[in-house]
């Protein structure tokens, strides 16, 4: 597909996984329109969409003032591991940021990203999830005008009080100091996090054996073994997650991807066998 400046080379790549949910990857394509920081392209994997994801991005590429490279294969179940190392061979920048289909980027998402990159280093960010009545209430113009991302706006739309809230309001001291004392581990999330391009190949991108649950998680583990280390920034770089049900759910897969993650630990493994580039 035919894309903006593809010949120059962007300072970041953004891959986002889909998978046949055009409604919310579109309000996603909107939230990066609205960034700040405007120097990236979009990298889509896309896990084998039908024709209306298709439709959608030929739109949106003329709509908006990044690049979008589709990446797609066929349709052969939950696949995202697959999808995401042909993305990554696709990325023009030596910087990655992946998020997902589901997460609205706030005006200075990428920003974030693009002041906390560190050699040496991957970011680690979150989330913060809407219920489902909100997530369908949002329009472009909401996006566009950063509406969404208000706490005023999110509870006249029925969002409770909780601590969670601070995600959206913490600045300067205290969003430094949430940063430090949030008792997550800064691991690779797949929702939002970032890293080189060279130490993502260092480590042979993720393991295509894995389908749901945690290949995100093992990828950074592999990178720790590399010898790389992670920031913070759940305070810092802020995405809104619309809700969706997740029929590719299944505990068989979560459980053997747990089996891989333990000998990744065991064996301090930094590179798959399985990932990119294939053992003969």
């Amino acid at each position: 597909m035919e894309s903006k400046n593809i010949n120059s080379k962007p300072e970041i790549s953004i891959i986002i996984s889909t998978y046949n949910s055009e409604a919310w990857l579109e309000k996603v394509l909107w939230s990066y329109e609205a960034q700040r920081f405007k120097d990236f392209e979009i990298v889509i994997a896309d896990d084998g969409s039908k024709q209306p994801t298709f439709d959608l991005i030929e739109r949106m590429q003329k709509e908006v003032h990044y690049p979008i490279i589709h990446v797609w294969h066929e349709d052969n179940g939950f696949q995202k591991s697959q999808i995401l190392n042909k993305a990554i061979v696709k990325c023009n920048a030596d910087y990655i940021l992946m998020s997902d289909g589901d997460c609205l980027a706030r005006e200075d998402y990428v920003q974030v990203h693009i002041d906390n990159k560190e050699k040496g280093y991957f970011l680690s960010g979150g989330y913060f999830m809407l219920p489902m009545s909100i997530s369908e209430a949002i329009t472009k113009e909401d996006i566009l005008s950063q509406d969404c991302f208000k706490l005023s706006w999110l509870k006249s739309q029925g969002l409770k009080s909780s601590f969670k809230n601070n995600k959206l309001t913490a600045s300067g001291i205290k969003e430094k100091l949430l940063n430090k004392l949030t008792p997550t581990n800064a691991s690779w999330n797949g929702h939002n996090a970032s890293g080189w391009k060279s130490d993502i190949l260092a480590v042979n991108g993720f393991d295509e054996r894995m389908q749901y649950g945690g290949q995100d998680r093992e990828l950074g583990e592999r990178l720790f073994n590399l010898g790389i280390k992670s920031k913070q920034i759940r305070y810092s770089a802020i995405c809104l997650h619309l809700d969706h049900p997740r029929g590719y759910k299944n505990q068989e897969s979560i459980n053997k991807n747990l089996a891989i993650r333990a000998t990744t630990k065991d064996e301090k493994l930094s590179w798959t066998n399985y990932g990119i580039k294939k053992e003969a």
